[in-house]
């Protein structure tokens, strides 16, 4: 498959710009030509190409490289782990996943745990769902007043940027399905025996919130997309297409890093090897 000359910079949202999901095509895929199998196969090239990246990123012990993903419900967050980072070596790749708080971590401030899972030194870590729950859920639902979710844009983007400055680079990914989409996941779910444990009767309840969510969504990637820590909203209808786009940013991102495999430490001419 060829791909156009486009970048992935196309689904990136600028410092400042006002978001309107409604006006973004989730079924967009007009930065690849060709199919679904075209693009499984270009994605494997991809997951080699990040698998020698990543080793590289490991190897020198310098960086710190950290994805954040959200969705609605049945988006693909798990899918563009699971795709998306196949093959990669498990010693340098982590996956954070953010439940419902515990008492422990209500008892601290909402960045607190976040602040634990973030990558170290030669690390990936992939947040499925991130301190964005805390302007989204927390939003939608009223857990806590107005005032006090609205101040947290600019938390987030202190904190993101202190990670920056610490040597982290972030990626953050908005999963972008439309409601028909979501109702064809959730009826899939339901239907097939081997899919119906990942069935939620409590997505149902959240389903009828979608326009809140949605509004909740626009603004929180409106006010954080930033230079150090932009927001890219992914069309994700069609899931090859979807897993190419975020393989494509990661992999422009970590190619632009200039990384080395560190220097040996010893002549390797003069070491033997009985």
């Amino acid at each position: 498959m060829k791909k156009n000359d486009k970048s992935m910079d196309k689904y990136r949202i600028l410092p400042g710009k006002p978001v309107d999901l409604k006006k973004l095509d989730p079924n967009d895929s007009s930065n690849f030509g060709g199919d679904k199998k075209e693009g499984k196969e270009e994605l494997l090239k991809l997951n080699k190409k990040l698998e020698g990246l990543q080793e590289l990123l490991y190897a020198e012990q310098k960086r710190k490289f950290l994805v954040v993903l959200q969705a609605m419900d049945t988006g693909g967050k798990d899918g563009v782990i699971r795709h998306v980072f196949e093959g990669v070596n498990p010693q340098g790749v982590r996956v954070a996943s953010f439940k419902t708080p515990t008492a422990i971590e209500l008892a601290h401030d909402y960045l607190w745990r976040i602040h634990q899972q973030a990558p170290a030194r030669g690390e990936i870590v992939i947040f499925n769902r991130s301190h964005y729950e805390d302007v989204l859920v927390v939003r939608v639902h009223e857990l806590v007043p107005r005032e006090v979710w609205s101040r947290r844009y600019d938390q987030i983007n202190a904190f993101e940027k202190q990670l920056t400055e610490e040597g982290t680079t972030i990626l953050k990914f908005f999963l972008h399905i439309d409601k028909d989409e979501q109702k064809a996941r959730l009826e899939a779910r339901r239907d097939d025996p081997e899919k119906r444990w990942k069935f939620n009767v409590d997505d149902l309840k959240e389903r009828k919130l979608w326009d809140e969510y949605v509004r909740a969504y626009e603004e929180a990637i409106s006010r954080t997309s930033t230079e150090w820590a932009p927001w890219y909203v992914v069309p994700a209808n069609k899931k090859w297409y979807r897993n190419l786009v975020v393989a494509s940013a990661i992999i422009d991102k970590l190619e632009g890093l200039k990384m080395a495999f560190p220097e040996a430490d010893f002549d390797p001419k003069k070491v033997k090897v009985d």
